[in-house]
């Protein structure tokens, strides 16, 4: 049975769905092109893959056929990991960005090679069942007959514009009339859908050695770019281990660096000697120790964390319970601390997830990073391009110091919770830095508190940013934020309508089917049937 109670004592929009074949999603009409799949006759990776394919034409805010992706998949009897971040190109020497301060955050300089394309062509080879032309179908519908703009994607869509509108090929692709379209405003883009279609015909083929690779390289070169057809010939993903945690009786699992999924790992194993489940929920008491466990887990991996080359800390150290118990000692239960990173042993984002009746999960998430990313659009393509490369160090000797063919630190991360090796719940936070936090104060509310994944997902959430100040949302009471200010955090409360505290998909396992939940903060959906 569960572990959970059927509480929902948190304001929200949501029920959940109960099925056995679900799809959560942040945009409805790629929730349903994904639960389309599965009518077909096709499985959970079928429908995950509609569903990132449709996510690129109906939420370009936040990814796009140039994006980077990242999978954890139960296949009903053993979890897979997929890392398809790409890397940089060959001539990305620390030369090239001398005399700066920091990394570009637009334009060709702050894109790595896309890795999505790549995710989509290896999951659907090794676990799908439809024919990988099919997957394709909805977005290319929507992308070439058009869909009504959903209110969030509009809101995010008109933030970002005008800081993109010079950036190379933007305009013309996304500011059809000007200016961002408004909400039900009907958008198309004919150019995205015959790259999709060319994607679906050829296999990702065309995308990393063929016309649409060309016309990238050609695109870089006439902007000043480093991306050579090389860069994009040689791009591989890798089937990867993912890490696992233990938590009160369940395990979390997170895809290895350079990944941030590590964080959420570390966040819990610091909490683990502490008896959360007797501090009650959302009280300062509770919000104070998962913030500094939160602080000490991301000054260690704003620190080690990068392309598993050039790490000088392993993630066996990381994770080393004494070193997690020697953290965790640091921490003050009555004033927030200023943590620097320890030394441990040698040892803008969419995000999915589906399951079918046959057992199998998949946990997905790709993205451009930024927003849009580098706001750099292939002309005739429909390709946006993201901005992974601002993710380097430019601090000489860092583990992520910006270098060639070197995959940089990443925020998009897939999670995955099991108990004694069975499925429990698979599940995202979509949003740069707030993703690793998110994990961890989801699995916090399931495991100490119990509380059933639409509760976890609906509750009010914190975020640390790298200044070490904290954001709060609305629904954090007054005296919590008082309390919290006594013990010397730095704490601002955000708007009803930002998207700065990650944008849940989870679903869960259950006896006869699962359960499904999309959360308020967005336009998405859970669907089933």
């Amino acid at each position: 049975m569960n572990s959970f109670d059927w509480q929902f004592p948190y304001p929200s929009q949501r029920m959940p769905v109960l099925a056995r074949n679900v799809v959560a999603t942040s945009q409805p009409l790629a929730a349903q092109a994904g639960l389309h799949m599965m009518s077909k006759g096709g499985n959970a990776v079928d429908a995950a893959l509609a569903a990132a394919m449709t996510l690129t034409v109906v939420e370009p805010t936040s990814n796009g056929i140039g994006s980077d992706a990242f999978c954890i998949l139960w296949d009903g009897d053993q979890l897979h990991g997929l890392n398809a971040s790409g890397r940089s190109p060959a001539v990305w020497t620390p030369d090239r960005f001398k005399g700066r301060s920091a990394m570009p955050m637009r334009g060709w300089d702050s894109v790595t090679v896309p890795g999505a394309v790549s995710a989509w062509v290896a999951l659907s080879k090794r676990f799908g069942k439809l024919p990988f032309a099919d997957l394709a179908e909805p977005a290319i519908r929507y992308a070439s007959d058009g869909y009504m703009v959903s209110p969030t994607i509009a809101r995010l869509w008109a933030g970002q514009a005008p800081d993109l509108a010079t950036q190379p090929g933007f305009a013309q692709a996304f500011m059809p009339r000007g200016r961002a379209p408004e909400p039900g405003e009907k958008f198309s883009f004919p150019d995205q859908a015959k790259t999709l279609a060319r994607i679906a015909e050829t296999k990702g083929e065309a995308f990393y050695k063929g016309d649409l690779a060309e016309k990238m390289v050609a695109w870089s070169r006439e902007n000043g770019g480093a991306m050579a057809m090389q860069d994009l010939a040689e791009h591989r993903c890798d089937w990867v281990e993912p890490l696992a945690q233990p938590y009160r009786g369940y395990t979390l699992h997170e895809i290895p660096p350079n990944t941030q999924g590590i964080a959420a790992q570390m966040m819990i194993g610091i909490l683990e000697g502490f008896d959360m489940s007797s501090i009650p929920v959302d009280s300062a008491d509770s919000l104070h120790l998962q913030l500094e466990a939160m602080k000490l887990a991301f000054a260690d991996i704003y620190e080690y964390v990068s392309d598993p080359d050039t790490m000088r800390a392993s993630s066996a150290g990381l994770l080393d319970k004494e070193y997690l118990r020697t953290r965790a000692r640091l921490i003050d239960r009555k004033k927030a601390g200023s943590p620097k990173y320890g030394t441990p042993g040698k040892g803008g984002t969419v995000y999915l997830t589906a399951a079918d009746a046959s057992g199998m999960m998949v946990s997905y998430i790709q993205s451009n990073f930024k927003g849009f990313g580098s706001g750099v659009v292939v002309p005739g393509t429909g390709i946006s391009m993201q901005n992974r490369g601002w993710g380097f160090s430019l601090r000489t000797g860092h583990a992520n110091e910006v270098g060639p063919r070197k995959r940089p630190f990443h925020t998009i991360i897939p999670a995955f919770v099991t108990r004694d090796g069975k499925p429990v719940m698979s599940y995202g936070v979509m949003g740069g830095s707030m993703q690793a936090q998110g994990h961890a104060q989801i699995m916090i509310r399931l495991a100490d508190y119990h509380q059933n994944p639409q509760a976890a997902a609906d509750a009010p959430r914190w975020r640390v940013d790298e200044n070490l100040a904290v954001n709060v949302e609305q629904g954090v009471s007054a005296e919590v934020i008082e309390e919290l200010r006594k013990r010397g955090h730095r704490v601002v409360q955000a708007d009803r309508w930002s998207t700065d505290f990650g944008r849940a998909q989870l679903i869960y396992k259950m006896d006869d089917g699962y359960f499904a939940a999309s959360e308020r903060r967005t336009d998405g959906q859970a669907v089933g049937f």
